[in-house]
């Protein structure tokens, strides 16, 4: 009898130690997932949007909103768009907009260029942008910070279109956008370049001419399509549109009829903002004296095109249009 209830009592001190074992073990995998949990919790919340305060090229300390949704970046559209970002309002002047953006941009209100504050205002933005520090010279700057948080790109970054992408995606916590866009950008670039060679032969020259209201006008070669044309696809640059570059003050300086037919360019493309009024000056024989136009390799185009534009968007499609000009 003795030995039986030793046995049973064994029994049960086995089944008891045994259970406690099985606990403990089932246990480890719950703690476990419940660490895992806690980590990836806490991981979410570092990696979330937050005010950041960052300093713009005027020295303005910018308290720059979590997720902004109501941007005003006049002039800038192309790097939003870039960036998957839609503006509450677009830039415009009195006879236009960025025509070349309206796939992105279509039915956003335009917002005069000069940005008026009540029309800023009565956009409600959580955030302006600004290119330019001549934009808000004076009292200007206190009232558009007045009205929304307002960051200054400045000039030196404003004119390189990269450095401005690549500011913006760190104003907009979009910094690992902006490096792939630039990135396949690059790609593309490189993709296009190699076709037109294949034309041309690293030899051929080109030029972009631009007539609006019956004038004449040749870009720069260091900005917009000028800059595409020369320093991304390798086209050589006619003399007289260094002679020009070298003495420009904006983007697109006044050329001549005599001078241009002084160009002996191999391809010339052509921005003619007076389509449609029979404009005299397409009739006059020193525009058809060009050697371009006599050899038809003149190559036309509407002003909704992006030639007189920069960015990501503007620079592919004046690719996309030269490569289709020229690669047959």
């Amino acid at each position: 009898m003795f030995k039986k209830n030793k046995k049973m009592i064994l029994l049960l001190i086995t089944v008891m130690f045994m259970s406690i074992w099985l606990a403990a073990c089932g246990s480890k995998p719950g703690t476990a997932a419940s660490e895992n949990n806690a980590a990836t919790e806490a991981e979410t919340q570092t990696e979330a949007p937050a005010e950041r305060t960052l300093t713009d090229a005027m020295g303005h300390e910018v308290k720059i909103p979590a997720n902004p949704e109501r941007i005003i970046a006049s002039y800038l559209e192309d790097n939003l768009v870039t960036l998957g970002v839609k503006p509450v309002a677009q830039w415009s002047v009195a006879n236009g907009i960025q025509e070349y953006l309206q796939k992105d941009l279509e039915g956003i209100p335009t917002i005069a260029f000069d940005l008026p504050f009540e029309a800023v205002t009565s956009f409600n933005p959580d955030l302006i942008i600004i290119g330019s520090e001549s934009v808000v010279e004076g009292e200007k700057y206190a009232q558009y910070s007045k009205i929304a948080p307002t960051y200054v790109l400045g000039d030196e970054i404003n004119s390189d279109w990269r450095k401005t992408l690549l500011k913006i995606g760190e104003i907009l916590n979009k910094g690992n956008e902006a490096q792939k866009a630039l990135d396949d950008y690059e790609v593309k670039a490189t993709e296009i370049k190699e076709k037109i060679n294949t034309v041309t032969g690293g030899t051929k020259s080109a030029a972009a001419i631009w007539l609006v209201s019956g004038k004449f006008f040749i870009v720069s070669d260091n900005v917009s399509s000028g800059e595409v044309m020369y320093k991304e696809l390798g086209l050589a640059e006619p003399e007289v549109v260094k002679e020009i570059s070298a003495n420009a003050t904006g983007n697109w300086s006044s050329i001549s009829l005599e001078k241009l037919a002084e160009m002996n360019v191999d391809y010339l493309f052509f921005v003619n903002s007076d389509e449609g009024t029979a404009s005299e000056a397409l009739k006059d024989p020193v525009w058809q004296s060009i050697p371009a136009v006599k050899n038809g390799n003149l190559f036309e185009f509407t002003r909704s095109r992006s030639w007189l534009y920069s960015g990501v968007q503007a620079n592919l499609q004046i690719m996309e249009d030269i490569q289709s000009s020229i690669v047959k």
